[in-house]
């Protein structure tokens, strides 16, 4: 027996149902260990028959007569010998101070583990059950329960002695007593109030059949009402109420009420409060497969929810303990300490403790299940509280995990967020992901600021995908900061590879990026003019590359004829526009792209060129080339007819003809070249000469149309009876009615705007006449502060009693009568000596004040 208990070693975890628990997805609710230390070594030479249970303490019961106090982890601290015999029960106050005994041979002691007090008593019958008061520390709380074949309540009398009463006889042994508050319960089911003294109700049993002494019943107060009742595989929930005053009569104050009533599926052998839960321990018989006979199975431990008429199972755990196979029903206790939740599973070769399970435990069990990102969360959020496991660690686990099932991508993502900022932890990460194959997977997850990592990892990643992906490396390139590697080492790599393959667009554009980290622009403008690439022009202006680009005009102007003319015309500072023209000297229709732009903005800067730009203007865009001659006042005008002509560019012709004065060439071209009268009589409105009115009439003459064209447009220029005087008569001059009476109409037009207009100039001229005339009625205010404006004294004389006289004009300048000068002999009409100086205007006297 001895050899096979030190074959049970380690946790009781590990020895729970294999086939059941561990196949279960459902996380268990408790944890379980032995209790260990000096318990082991009780339990080698003894064996347990009962245990109570303290916050501070435990106290256990032997087959021996024994009884130790232990500490939480199973250490002797105190040892008792009470009897030779097997000990029934142990009661503490819940001071912890006072403990109650009670023996097989009939032995009682009730006595204070600090004190002197001492109760000793032996009974003719075995004492199966002893309670002493929840405050026996008390004076007036001096008071145990004991039973065996009857129920005796003693307490303490006022002269120190003990005095007894029975509670209650006759019907068999007491096996099993609660005392919670003023209320005691016993097995069979009656609860007693010890401050009324009256027994409030008995509860029966279901199971009548079953042995009491085999199947004993199971007692526990989950709080001071309400009592909870196991007793073979029944379970009650009963409240005690308060009764009505009306209702009492010669009933108790209390009554009973069941709140919950269920059957089981196994005997039970304790029970113990969980929240609004209970957990209960149940004694297991199975029959064997092979054998067809009942035998002991592994005790459980449920959790169960009571509900009005059955319940509900959260979870159930089967229990290894120590020599299950020859236990009984009432071998098994279960007592549980209510301050933190601790429940003990005590058997004669074992004493199991279950612990609710806290943060840790949910963590360990995650791990278990390879649920290591919920496990990886549950650590964050309870990062305060766990004690043994730290978030890194699990990270890590997860990181592993992940790759080892082939996730590489999401492993890489992960290490962002698990490895932070701690760099050795990174570098060990990418050299892990090397070894597999996958450093691609982690490149893109790379630090790039805080933490930076050593320039060698970037590098050996860089390499890698240089060999393999050179889409991923440029990509690489451009979102990596240049100072996460060495530049010369990748230059050197990416030159090695282009030797290969000299027109790889991807490695040259790449190089050229290489050369701008490293401040080698000369270089990188060369391979992104090479490459005809969008971003030269910002690299030339982003670094002020134009001492480097003016012999690069050519090629600039080739890519984006557009983009360069703006670049050198927005810096004329910097590359002349002479370098400029000098350098298209090969390429004309660049270069009058850029003169063309340059003579858009300002129409003098290049007046050096613009004879040039006459050629360039004919050969490569001549629409644009009359605009240039109309807006240019530097072209020499003879270079430019002789162009024209040369190339008989009518239009340019025409207007150079009429801006060096030769308006009838001009005309001639217009009416022999082009055959456009509508153009020729626009030609004489503009010039406005009667002489080329004339040339254009004699032109006309003897051409029909153009007399129709004449007819219909120059009635407001010239007299239309000069042009119909000459008409041949007999001539056929198409729609010559629709012309005449155009004339007509055109005629009455100015015959009524004329009119019009007069009436316009009437009407303004009497309402402007009327505003004078109100303006003229107004009156002036003269008075103290006024002068004459010829001898510069108040124009109102101190002394109002003397006479005085005073003009005043239209203009409001005002004059003493004496100070203006004699109207003169043709005009009697007086001026305003002032205005009429000024030239403002005659300033007539509107005022002549006398007294």
């Amino acid at each position: 027996m001895a050899e096979a208990e030190e074959q049970e070693t380690g946790s009781l975890e590990e020895s729970t149902d294999e086939s059941e628990e561990e196949e279960s997805e459902e996380e268990p609710k408790l944890k379980y260990e032995r209790l260990s230390n000096g318990v082991t070594e009780i339990l080698q030479k003894d064996a347990a028959s009962c245990m109570t249970v303290h916050d501070k303490f435990l106290a256990l019961g032997t087959h021996y007569g024994k009884v130790y106090l232990l500490d939480v982890q199973g250490n002797i601290t105190q040892k008792f010998d009470v009897s030779p015999v097997k000990i029934n029960q142990i009661s503490l106050d819940e001071s912890g101070e006072h403990m109650g005994v009670c023996s097989e041979d009939g032995k009682v002691q009730v006595f204070g583990l600090y004190s002197g007090e001492e109760f000793h008593e032996t009974f003719d019958c075995p004492i199966k059950i002893i309670a002493v008061h929840p405050h026996f520390v008390r004076s007036s709380c001096k008071q145990f329960v004991t039973g065996g074949k009857k129920l005796l309540l003693f307490e303490r009398s006022w002269m120190n002695r003990w005095k007894s009463a029975v509670l209650h006889e006759g019907e068999g042994n007491i096996r099993s007593v609660k005392w919670r508050g003023h209320l005691i319960a016993w097995a069979n089911n009656m609860i007693f109030d010890i401050i009324s003294k009256q027994r409030i109700t008995n509860v029966p049993r279901d199971d009548i059949s079953l042995r009491p002494d085999m199947y004993p019943c199971s007692l526990c107060w989950k709080d001071n009402v309400t009592l909870i009742i196991g007793w073979g595989t029944s379970v009650k929930v009963c409240s005690v109420k308060e009764r009505h005053a009306s209702e009492m009569r010669d009933l108790p104050s209390r009554y009973v009420e069941i709140v919950s009533q269920f059957e089981t599926e196994f005997y039970i052998s304790g029970l113990a409060p969980l929240c609004d839960q209970l957990v209960v321990l149940s004694y297991v018989k199975e029959i064997s497969e092979k054998t067809e006979r009942e035998y002991c199975a592994r005790p459980r431990l449920d959790i169960i929810q009571p509900l009005s008429e059955t319940c509900e199972e959260i979870s159930s755990d089967a229990l290894t303990v120590r020599g299950f196979q020859e236990n009984e029903c009432r071998d098994y206790h279960l007592e549980y300490s209510e301050g933190e939740s601790l429940f003990y599973i005590v058997s004669p070769r074992d004493v199991v403790v279950a612990k609710e399970r806290d943060q840790d435990d949910h963590i360990d069990w995650l791990l278990e299940k390879k649920k290591y990102e919920e496990a990886l969360m549950a650590a964050e959020i309870s990062q305060k509280n766990i004690k043994r496991h730290k978030i890194l660690d699990i990270g890590l686990a997860y990181i592993n995990h992940l790759v080892e099932r082939g996730d590489y991508d999401i492993a890489a993502r992960k290490c962002q967020k698990i490895l932070g900022k701690n760099a050795a932890l990174w570098e060990y990460e990418v050299y892990k992901f090397k070894e597999i194959g996958q450093l691609k997977a982690i490149s893109p997850y790379l630090p790039r600021g805080d933490p930076v990592l050593k320039p060698l990892i970037y590098e050996m990643i860089l390499h890698e995908f240089l060999e393999s992906d050179y889409e991923g490396f440029a990509t690489l390139i451009r979102e990596w900061p240049g100072d996460l590697y060495n530049n010369s080492v990748i230059v050197q790599a990416v030159r090695d590879h282009l030797k290969k393959d000299s027109q790889n667009k991807t490695l040259l554009k790449t190089l050229a990026e290489l050369y701008t980290y490293d401040k080698n622009y000369g270089n990188a403008l060369e391979i992104y003019l090479t490459l005809r690439h969008k971003d030269v022009f910002q690299l030339i202006h982003k670094h002020n590359l134009f001492s480097s680009i003016k012999d690069k005009i050519v090629l600039l102007m080739d890519f984006d004829s557009e983009k360069a003319v703006d670049m050198l015309l927005d810096n004329e500072d910097k590359i002349s526009i002479k370098k400029v023209v000098e350098e298209l000297e090969d390429r004309p229709e660049l270069q009058h792209v850029y003169l063309h732009k340059l003579f858009k903005r300002d129409h003098h800067k290049g007046q050096r060129y613009h004879e040039k730009q006459i050629s360039l203007y004919a050969e490569y865009d001549r629409p644009n080339l009359l605009p240039f001659l109309r807006d240019s006042t530097h072209c020499p005008l003879e270079k430019a007819l002789e162009i024209c002509q040369q190339r008989n560019f009518v239009e340019e012709t025409v207007y150079l003809l009429s801006r060096m004065g030769n308006s009838r060439s001009a005309l001639k071209m217009i009416m022999e070249e082009l055959h456009d009268v509508d153009k020729a009589i626009e030609f004489a409105k503009e010039q406005d000469d009667g002489e080329l009115w004339e040339d254009l009439i004699l032109y006309s003459i003897d051409k029909p149309p153009f007399i129709t064209g004449l007819l219909n447009n120059i009635g407001t220029h010239v007299d239309p009876i000069l042009l119909i005087h000459r008409i041949k008569e007999g001539m056929e001059i198409p729609n010559l009615r629709d012309s005449l009476v155009k004339i007509l109409q055109d005629y009455n037009l100015q015959i009524l705007l004329r009119e019009g207009c007069k009436k316009i100039l009437v009407a303004d001229s009497l309402s402007l006449l009327k505003k004078m005339h109100r303006t003229q009625m107004k009156g002036v205010l003269v008075d103290e502060e006024n002068i004459c404006e010829s001898c510069l004294s108040p124009i109102l004389p101190s002394d109002a009693a003397k006479p005085f006289s005073v003009v005043v004009f239209h203009c409001r300048h005002m004059f003493h009568k004496e100070c203006l000068p004699m109207p003169s002999m043709n005009s009697a009409a007086q001026f305003c000596n002032i205005c009429s100086a000024k030239n403002r205007g005659p300033g007539s006297a509107i005022l002549e004040m006398k007294k």
